[in-house]
């Protein structure tokens, strides 16, 4: 058998209202603060999802974007060209050049998926808002206004004192210091050399000289 329910207390009348009224009062003596937008930006976080920028030089046309999109608002149109040998006898290559990277922000739901999957850097996040149409096909821009949001991405956030240093900054630090310390042995070496060479024809020249004088002795004898 189930246990009974404690007493409840008795409601006071009017309760309710006097907290609603307290709320009242205690937001009527503080400050408003109004956003006086578009004449003042607002600040927004440095992670702000505004728009997709495109750094065209970085995009090999893989089409990753695309078909990872879950919207599939992102179009690509390209073609191959031909680029010949570098070197005499060697074999003609064949690259991928892009035509149109354009996106559909009326269907975009701004998941960012397209930015992670991208082996090659090409998409980054923008902070830009303000690219309102009056009509929704115009919300599909193009490579070239893709392109002009590049330069308002903002710069990466500054690693942890205490985080691991990258791989890839590890790795060619790393490099820089075996061709340097490479550099500095055949530095070393080649010093060496002229030494042993200095030393080596002074001695000659002192062995001549010796020769001399004896031969000149000999004669005055």
């Amino acid at each position: 058998m189930a246990a009974p329910l404690p007493p409840s207390r008795p409601r006071i009348p009017g309760s309710g209202l006097a907290k609603g009224l307290a709320v009242t009062l205690r937001t009527m003596t503080r400050k408003t603060v109004t956003a006086q937008y578009p004449d003042v930006q607002p600040e927004l976080p440095p992670r702000s999802r505004g728009v997709i920028a495109l750094f065209e030089e970085n995009c090999t046309v893989c089409m990753l974007c695309a078909r990872e999109c879950p919207d599939w608002c992102i179009y690509i149109d390209s073609h191959k060209e031909t680029v010949p040998a570098a070197a005499p006898g060697g074999r003609e290559r064949s690259r991928n050049v892009l035509d149109r990277f354009a996106i559909d922000f009326s269907l975009c739901m701004y998941c960012g998926i397209c930015i992670e999957v991208c082996p090659f850097d090409a998409l980054f996040w923008s902070p830009e808002f303000e690219y309102a149409e009056t009509d929704i096909l115009e919300l599909t821009h193009e490579r070239d206004k893709l392109r002009a949001w590049m330069w308002t991405v903002p710069e990466p956030p500054a690693l942890d004192p205490g985080a691991e240093e990258p791989k890839e900054i590890a790795a060619a630090r790393k490099t820089a210091e075996k061709l340097e310390a490479q550099r500095a042995k055949e530095a070393q070496q080649a010093q060496e050399a002229q030494q042993n060479q200095e030393a080596q024809q002074n001695q000659e020249a002192q062995q001549a000289r010796a020769t001399q004088q004896d031969q000149k002795e000999e004669g005055e004898e």
